[in-house]
């Protein structure tokens, strides 16, 4: 019988790639909003203390064993920014768009070569509320960003960030393959192998 995990998210997006890349991995996804209606406080500097802190918060919530990520965008030229506040970045309420819209103004003039930039992912494993060893891999995916959105899947910085080696944005990319490149699907492979018995 699948091992119920509760993820510490309400986002979408976040939940359909979980359930896609631990299909088969023996755990069963429960979104947190199944629990409580509240959200950790991302007060953390860094993801790793972030996605600490959405952990312990789902599995007090849930009684689960707790699965929570923090990423983000690090723009090379822009000293790793947005970082840690990639959703907040153009403020507290702000949407994809207006992160998007920020991000594009502050790398306008910024030739191509120096655009740099990778999505980075911290994900923790909480088999219980006071676990003293959580399980942490962490994924990486290198890229560019663009001058212009492309493509209409995924969400966030997707539509800007293009994936060299694919001549494609992250958003024209269908969900396996995605699944297959990003700093999550390499966070989570490496999350099920450290899992296997």
């Amino acid at each position: 019988m699948a091992q119920q995990v509760v993820l510490a998210s309400n986002n979408a997006g976040k939940l359909a790639e979980f359930e896609a890349l631990l299909l088969t991995s023996g755990l069963t996804v429960v979104p947190q909003g199944r629990f409580t209606a509240e959200v950790a406080a991302e007060t953390g500097d860094t993801f790793l203390a972030n996605a600490l802190l959405k952990a312990r918060h789902a599995a007090r919530a849930s009684g689960l064993p707790a699965l929570a990520d923090d990423s983000g965008l690090e723009v090379d030229c822009l000293e790793g920014a947005p970082g840690v506040r990639s959703a907040r970045f153009a403020g507290p309420d702000a949407c994809d768009a207006d992160n998007n819209a920020l991000l594009l103004r502050q790398l306008a003039g910024v030739p191509e070569a120096r655009r740099g930039a990778r999505f980075r992912c911290v994900l923790v494993y909480l088999r219980a509320v006071d676990d003293p060893e959580p399980l942490v891999c962490e994924g990486l995916w290198r890229g560019r960003i663009l001058a212009e959105p492309r493509g209409t899947g995924g969400f966030g910085y997707d539509p800007l960030f293009l994936v060299p080696e694919l001549a494609r944005t992250a958003a024209e990319l269908g969900t396996a393959e995605k699944n297959r490149y990003s700093h999550r699907g390499r966070a989570l492979r490496a999350l099920v192998a450290a899992l296997r018995p």
